[in-house]
């Protein structure tokens, strides 16, 4: 109970609050009397200090170093009989009271401490019964939840239903995972957290500064954190949420129109308890689902797929289509190799970052990791540009092959991005178009073979298309000059002017653009050497 609710039992009301009313709201969990020359030495946290002040000093240094040192031991309060070895509490220890904010409590003499104590601790206990009885509630209620939840949205309107209370369940990078909500009772901090998805950077910084951030990476229970008036928070208490030793998220009760108790602190162990069961029964479907979908897509990308019945139909419930046209994607991280410890467990967070993303956007959740990479297969048409961006940071990198179609087309495409990975770059987004030239430039057979039959490859199809190519050849061999090139091939410059026209839409070429008169340039050339 608090202090303001003790000055209401018949013992005490005839007793005055003369100063640190600011510490009103302090926890009072036991009454003890002490009459001894050093009383800080013989009390607890949240006890109600009861006194004769008989073997008090009477110096005004000694009363206020007194006062500082009940403050410091976190008691409840301190309770004077008076008028006898003190008339009343003197002024310097209710200064130094107010300062720390002690509640100071004047107690008629001829009320006995006995009374009061025996009223208070029946009082505390019958409450302590009541607590235990609701816990063991919440906690049979919890436990039903975890048993039936799909989700830990089921798990956080549990709790929150059970306490009346708004509650929060987020992630261990501070993405809200599961909410509860109590619009009339929600401070301004908790109301922008729902609306930007994140802790405003004014209650970052508060947590920050009082160390709270710390207490809560390394805590194992619950943590009450003050109201802080100057930003709009009321108070709240927060449980981190652990597997074995991992911070995987945190719980959130938030103090509405009545104040935190013992009550909440034990509710939020237990739902960050059952939280914590929950996220590690998903993992382990997550895990299972996982493995099952990098075996298929490493036999896809290795060579090793079988097209037997049972592959197929397991290859249709993964949600991969054989008639499907894909992209093979490639995320690289830039770390040594062999990859540390934190490294590996940076690339399942990675990997498992992908599978959500692609399962988000409809795609199947066809992803792989090997050694530093993770590979995964992304349908034609997807943005690459759009998933670089939920993942950039410095020492990571993307690349997506060119679309192909069936099982050798996908084993075309990952040929393709490990090809490109010398040339990838920390903390950029390179799709293989982009790298084309320049592994042309620097040898690549392959890649050479590649920029033909994209060049020529729509000619070669087409009617004519030898000596469509020859034209398009003799065009740049003459500085594409239409006349020069005309005569050249002994042809009008009306047929010449024909053909550049019908190659323009055959190949999409525009010859009028310098960077595509250069790779024909090029591409010349490298038909000569081969």
């Amino acid at each position: 109970m608090q202090i303001t609710e003790a000055l209401q039992f018949d013992a005490l009301k005839r007793a005055r609050l003369v100063a640190g009313q600011r510490g009103i709201d302090r926890e009072l969990r036991w009454v003890h009397v002490v009459d001894l020359p050093d009383p800080a030495a013989w009390v607890q946290p949240g006890m109600l200090l009861l006194t004769t002040g008989y073997a008090w000093p009477r110096e005004e240094g000694a009363l206020r170093a007194l006062t500082r040192a009940l403050a410091e031991r976190q008691i409840a309060g301190v309770g004077l009989a008076v008028p006898q070895f003190f008339e009343r509490f003197p002024a310097a220890m209710c200064e130094e009271a107010n300062l720390v904010g002690l509640p100071l409590l004047e107690i008629p003499w001829e009320i006995p401490f006995a009374q009061i104590a025996e009223e208070l601790l029946q009082a505390l206990v019958v409450q302590q019964y009541r607590q235990i009885e609701q816990s063991e509630a919440i906690h049979r209620a919890l436990t039903s939840a975890a048993i039936e939840a799909e989700s830990l949205q089921d798990i956080a309107e549990a709790l929150g239903r059970l306490l009346d209370r708004a509650v929060t369940i987020e992630d261990g990078e501070g993405n809200l995972l599961a909410v509860h909500r109590l619009p009339t009772r929600e401070d301004s901090i908790r109301r922008r957290t729902l609306e930007e998805g994140h802790t405003p950077p004014e209650y970052e910084r508060f947590l920050e500064e009082h160390d709270y951030m710390r207490q809560i990476a390394s805590a194992s229970g619950p943590i009450r954190i003050p109201a802080v008036p100057e930003v709009g928070a009321t108070g709240r208490v927060v449980c981190p949420i652990r597997i074995r030793h991992e911070l995987v998220g945190r719980a959130w009760i938030i103090e509405g129109a009545r104040p935190l108790d013992e009550l909440d602190l034990r509710a939020a162990e237990q739902a960050a308890f059952i939280a914590a069961l929950h996220i590690l029964h998903q993992r382990e479907l997550g895990t299972r689902e996982a493995r099952v979908g990098y075996a298929f897509l490493d036999s896809l990308l290795e060579g090793h797929f079988t097209l037997t019945p049972q592959a197929i139909e397991r290859a249709q419930l993964l949600g991969f289509d054989q008639q499907g046209v894909y992209h093979v994607g490639l995320f690289v991280l830039h770390v040594p190799l062999p990859i540390s410890p934190e490294s590996f467990q940076r690339r399942e967070r990675l990997a498992a970052r992908v599978r959500t993303r692609l399962q988000r956007g409809g795609a199947p959740a066809l992803v792989s990791m090997n050694g530093n990479q993770v590979p995964f297969l992304l349908p034609r048409g997807a943005d690459g540009a759009a998933l670089w961006q939920d993942f950039a940071v410095d020492d990571l990198s993307l690349t997506l092959s060119r679309a192909y179609a069936g099982i050798q087309g996908i084993q075309q495409g990952y040929r393709e991005v490990q090809a490109l990975t010398p040339l990838l770059r920390p903390g950029e987004y390179s799709p293989a178009a982009k790298l084309l030239l320049p592994r042309v430039l620097s040898g690549d057979r392959g890649a050479q073979n590649e920029f033909l039959d994209e060049l020529f490859g729509p000619l070669k199809q087409a009617r004519n298309g030898e000596t469509l190519i020859e034209t398009l050849l003799a065009f740049a061999n003459n500085g594409f000059h239409l006349g020069h090139t005309a005569q050249k091939l002994y042809i009008h410059p009306k047929t010449l002017s024909y053909r550049l026209n019908r190659i323009s839409e055959i190949a999409t070429l525009n010859l009028n653009d310098a960077e595509t008169r250069f790779k024909i340039q090029l591409a010349g050339q490298l038909r000569k050497l081969a």
